[in-house]
């Protein structure tokens, strides 16, 4: 008679029994007992004990990408001249794309993406920023386009340094940045050349910092609300 295992005890499980069931008074649970990493029943479920932090290498991915990514990418280096000066890497990770970009030339990728027959990325769906406090370019600036032509959605990345946190506006060919940019220089602090209205959209105006930074204070900064002072929190009444 074949034994099946029990993921509960390690051991073999009864005949009939399902492997990994739980016994709930006089039946049996059929629910799974172990987590979403593989981590079962006894000592760490969460899974988390498990995982170990990679860093990724900073290189691109290596030809062939699969899928219509090669032709993407074929595509944009045939009709942009700039591409071998401008694209840095070009990375598939989780049947994704990024095309790494510097920061000056952010725009002419963005315009060449969306004009071009072949590519037609006429939406920007978001713009987002991100700050990696290890690493020297610090800042990046994440673009999601996606070309409702031809069914597909490629992201734009771009890097710079805090001491020099400059990148290209794509209020040109996507006039929907406009309050992406302002979000992403008001909580980042990134600086878009070109933008129309480069201003804070969340804070005051005359806020100091920017507070999505990785290194910006979590707590005890004053706020003031209609001529009242409100309390930092570390310093605020506890509540029992």
């Amino acid at each position: 008679m074949s034994e099946s295992t029990d993921l509960s005890t390690g051991g073999p499980t009864p005949e009939g029994r399902t492997p990994g069931a739980v016994d709930v008074g006089m039946g049996t649970d059929s629910r799974v007992t172990s987590d979403m990493f593989g981590a079962t029943f006894g000592g760490d479920t969460s899974g988390f004990g498990g995982l170990v932090r990679q860093t990724p290498a900073d290189v691109g991915t290596p030809r062939p990408y699969g899928g219509w990514f090669d032709e993407f990418a074929d595509t944009l280096e045939a009709v942009y001249s700039g591409f071998a000066d401008a694209v840095t890497k070009v990375v598939v990770y989780r049947d994704e794309i990024t095309v790494h970009v510097k920061p000056a030339k952010v725009a002419e990728v963005a315009q060449v993406m969306r004009d071009d027959e072949n590519l037609r990325f006429e939406l920007l769906s978001n713009l987002s920023g991100v700050d990696y406090p290890s690493q020297a370019e610090r800042l990046h600036v994440v673009y999601n386009l996606t070309s409702m032509t031809y069914r597909r959605r490629v992201r734009l990345e771009t890097a710079v340094t805090v001491e020099d946190p400059h990148v290209a506006s794509v209020c040109g060919p996507y006039p929907t940045a406009d309050f992406h940019e302002r979000e992403c220089w008001d909580m980042f602090g990134v600086i878009f050349d070109g933008h129309p209205a480069l201003t804070r959209i969340l804070m005051p105006d005359d806020w100091p910092g920017h507070p999505q930074r990785k290194d910006y204070p979590l707590g005890g900064v004053p706020v003031e609300y209609k001529g009242a002072q409100i309390p930092p929190p570390d310093e605020r009444r506890a509540y029992a």
